[in-house]
């Protein structure tokens, strides 16, 4: 049977994955401690309204998908001492509290790092600096889609797609060699597969076949918690990112259109609560309080499909 053998969450959002053995979903749908923070820009919105919802439009601020050199930072946030600490390449970079003084500090030493990048111009865009850290640490607030989803993706989709992925041009490929040969005709090992982590899921599944997951339908009970499959994810340039690196070293979204044959470049699913009679506001009492766990190694089944 299916289980899960890595579970995630992002404090902060665009910023370093935080591996957990134990995830709490809300009753909103969304985790406990995900996407509790964010850098925006200086004349962005705060979380925006659709549909009487709150959602965080990746535009309003930091971002991978327009600044992938963010993944190469390592961010810790302490929810109990409500403490962010930044480390760049492997040196203490930033560590401060979340009072007014604390969040200026860590903003200006991230616009700063994010400056000496080769996407530093788009920070200098006009309403852009100064950066401002936004968000208590505790509420789950800043998912670019206005409904609370967790995210789901199988292993062996990610691996089907480190089989056929595009690199850009010079990445793992020797001088003179033919760039359509595969690597077992260039006598080369094997490339290593993409890190789930690219791909910034809550979940991630052994046990279904690949690509099995982007069909699924109706209920999936995960542990001992009941969701309804809600629809796939369409993935965005974030995913082009190494998550060790920060460089932009796979073509995930035209493999996925031009390799894989998919009509839109699509890794994973969103689920919901079965039992959420309608969407619930982000940060509402009843939104943030704690549904169920989720735990490494729990099984993962689906219920029936929906007709």
């Amino acid at each position: 049977m299916p289980r899960i053998v890595a579970l995630y969450r992002y404090p902060v959002k665009g910023f370093t994955p935080e591996p957990c053995e134990r995830i709490t979903v809300q009753q909103d749908g969304r985790i406990v401690g995900d996407r509790v923070l964010a850098f925006r820009f200086a004349e962005a919105s705060l979380p925006e309204q659709r549909g009487g919802l709150d959602y965080w439009p990746k535009a309003r601020g930091l971002a991978l998908q327009d600044f992938p050199a963010l993944a190469s930072l390592r961010l810790v946030f302490d929810a109990a001492e409500h403490r962010v600490t930044i480390l760049r390449d492997g040196a203490l970079w930033a560590s401060e509290m979340l009072d007014d003084a604390g969040r200026r500090r860590l903003a200006d030493a991230v616009a700063e790092f994010v400056l000496g990048t080769p996407e530093g111009k788009r920070l200098q865009r006009p309403g852009r600096l100064p950066l401002e850290l936004v968000g208590d640490g505790e509420h789950a607030r800043f998912q670019d889609r206005e409904q609370g989803y967790v995210s789901l993706h199988g292993r062996a989709s990610v691996l089907a797609l480190s089989a056929v992925i595009e690199r850009p041009a010079g990445v793992e490929r020797p001088a003179g060699v033919d760039a359509s040969a595969s690597d077992s005709t260039r006598g080369i090992a094997p490339r290593a597969p993409l890190d789930d982590r690219r791909f910034r899921s809550n979940i991630v599944i052994d046990g279904v076949d690949a690509w099995e997951e982007l069909g699924w339908s109706g209920r999936v009970r995960i542990g001992e918690l009941e969701f309804r499959v809600a629809e796939p994810i369409v993935r965005c340039l974030a995913t082009h990112a190494n998550p060790e690196t920060g460089e932009r070293d796979a073509r995930v979204l035209t493999t996925l259109t031009q390799r894989v044959g998919q009509e839109e470049p699509t890794l994973g699913t969103l689920l919901l609560p079965a039992a959420l009679p309608a969407p619930v506001r982000a940060g509402t009492e009843q939104g943030s309080a704690p549904w169920g766990d989720i735990v490494v190694g729990d099984t993962v089944e689906l219920l029936d499909a929906a007709t």
